[in-house]
């Protein structure tokens, strides 16, 4: 059986659905949930749905983390069995430990071909990212030009998301410059996005309809008149509002792709439930 020339991973934040997963054939690696006396797996030891029906009940705060080194070691080496190279693009550094720890994973493979890539994103950020790197890879460019290619698309990629309290936010200490929103927290509907890796405030409304509406302004400038269109909708026990933001895209844009998924336990866990937001990027 021939080898995969390229092989794809990133981790559990990226948030692909199941059948992306599979038709692009991306490695993903699990993100770790300590919960309740627990070390889960994201996405294994704990689904989505399970996750968000726990959590109005639980009297803790999940806390998340990545994988130790040794654990990246052991899922590069089961994903090089079948692959002549690895393009590795992971969460954020300013977010998460993941990428350090994808580095000392990947010291101990020795001379093998793997390109650890930092998406400067979270969420459907990177999992476009992982998608895109997939595509390359397939139309035969070797590790390092999917790798370089990925690198360039980094500076593209907007992530806006609406929380519908900074709470989870605060307490898991992945907030950045949002900050300084903190004290108003509990009267206001921020729209946050993600700018150079890490979580700044974009506007602070008083209502969430309000502040979706803002996000969607703000996304539908960027969009319009633009082509090869590559997007994402994510949300957190808020299914109808992710169908409502991607039918309103439809509707004003030619997006390529569009992408709607819940988001999984290891982000929950950070932003909390209600969230809805965006990941996309324009391909020049």
């Amino acid at each position: 059986m021939s080898k995969t020339k390229v092989a794809i991973i990133t981790d559990s934040t990226a948030n692909l659905p199941p059948e992306i997963i599979e038709e692009h054939q991306i490695y993903v690696i699990p993100q770790i949930l300590n919960w309740e006396g627990r070390s889960l797996l994201d996405q294994i030891d704990i689904t989505t749905a399970q996750f968000y029906e726990r959590l109005p009940l639980s009297k803790d705060l999940p806390k998340t983390s990545q994988p130790a080194p040794g654990q990246f070691t052991e899922h590069f080496m089961k994903v090089a069995e079948g692959a002549d190279s690895i393009v590795a693009i992971f969460v954020s550094e300013l977010l998460s430990g993941t990428i350090q720890s994808a580095h000392l994973g990947a010291e101990a493979m020795g001379d093998y071909p793997i390109e650890i890539v930092d998406s400067r994103s979270a969420s459907l950020g990177l999992g476009l990212l992982a998608v895109a790197a997939a595509r390359y890879a397939a139309a035969g460019h070797d590790y390092r030009e999917v790798a370089e290619y990925v690198r360039g698309l980094v500076p593209r990629m907007h992530v806006l998301f609406v929380v519908d309290t900074l709470e989870y936010l605060h307490k898991g200490g992945r907030i950045g410059g949002a900050k300084r929103l903190v004290g108003s927290m509990l009267s206001i509907k921020p729209v946050l996005h993600l700018e150079n890796g890490q979580i700044e405030p974009l506007a602070s409304i008083r209502t969430k309809k309000k502040a979706v509406q803002h996000m969607m302004d703000i996304v539908l400038k960027t969009m319009k008149g633009k082509k090869h269109i590559h997007a994402g909708v994510v949300h957190a026990s808020a299914i109808g509002e992710a169908q409502a933001i991607a039918d309103h895209i439809r509707a004003e844009v030619n997006v390529e792709e569009l992408i709607v998924t819940e988001l999984t336990p290891v982000i929950g866990a950070n932003v909390g439930p209600g969230v809805v937001g965006m990941g996309y990027y324009i391909e020049e």
